[in-house]
């Protein structure tokens, strides 16, 4: 069978476009979230903290990364973007913001479980 190069093309951009897309990091462990007190403190992407706004510090996903997380204990979801690095806590795998572990219910656990998925770079 034959196919015609603009088919073929199609798919071969349909497999590569896949791949890439819609592969998502997902990471399970605890989770920690800022101190109101660094608020206004620099990050390492060189954007102050603000403990108002939704963002996160991550080891190795890249400034940008738009990450799903999931508090275990709630099941209630907040995306963030990440902009610093970190946690510097050898057992946590993310540092939230303020804002964004009161909007899972976190901070009067102070950390938790929870799931992140890196859905965009």
């Amino acid at each position: 069978m034959k196919l015609s190069k603009s088919i073929l093309t199609t798919m071969i951009l349909m497999i590569f476009t896949t791949g890439f897309v819609w592969a998502a990091e997902v990471e399970e462990g605890d989770a920690s979230y800022y101190a109101d007190s660094l608020n206004g403190n620099k990050t390492a992407s060189g954007e102050p903290y603000d403990k108002n706004a939704l963002t996160a510090a991550h080891r190795t996903l890249p400034f940008g990364t738009r990450v799903k997380v999931t508090y275990i204990k709630t099941g209630k979801t907040v995306d963030v973007v990440i902009n610093d690095r970190g946690p510097h806590a050898k057992d946590r795998i993310i540092d939230l913001s303020g804002a964004a572990a009161r909007q899972i219910g976190m901070v009067d656990d102070g950390h938790g479980i929870v799931s992140i998925e890196a859905y965009d770079k």
